[in-house]
Parts: C-alpha cells; structure tokens; sequence
C-alpha cells in the first residue's frame, strides 16, 4: 500500500492506475488525512463461450404449435 499527496496523484496518475491494477492499494491524501482509496475493479470470471448451454435447455414437443383458435390468424 502506497499513500500519495493529491498533487503526487495528479502528476503520476498513470502510474497509479497501473499500480492499482496490479494489485497494489493507492491511497491519496491531503494533509496526511487519508481521503481516498484507488483499487481496481473486480474484472468478470470469464467471458460466454458460444455452446455453454448446450443439453441445460429443453423445448417441448408442442413449441412450435399455435393455440386452438390461432389458425385463422396464420
């Protein structure tokens, strides 16, 4: 953990990030008062693959039929 003043962050912001990123904690401070924390986000597990569902969803025999009544609208 790093803890910088606001001028510091604001001359090496890219820096930071890359260290946040890393995962080091930047904390940014004013007159030795801590303010703020920077961290980075929590990235998604994993992206969707094409065919993950595949055999999990099930149609029924009838899907594809139209309620009684339909037909004249078809």
């Amino acid at each position: 953990m790093s803890t910088v003043t606001i001028h510091e962050a604001k001359a090496t912001l890219s820096k930071l990030i890359e260290n946040a990123l890393s995962g080091e904690e930047v904390i940014i401070a004013r007159r030795n008062k801590a303010l703020v924390r920077l961290v980075a986000l929590e990235q998604p597990a994993s992206r969707r693959t094409i065919g993950a569902a595949k055999g999990k969803i099930r149609m029924g025999q009838d899907f594809d039929e139209l309620p009684p009544g339909f037909e004249d609208y078809v």
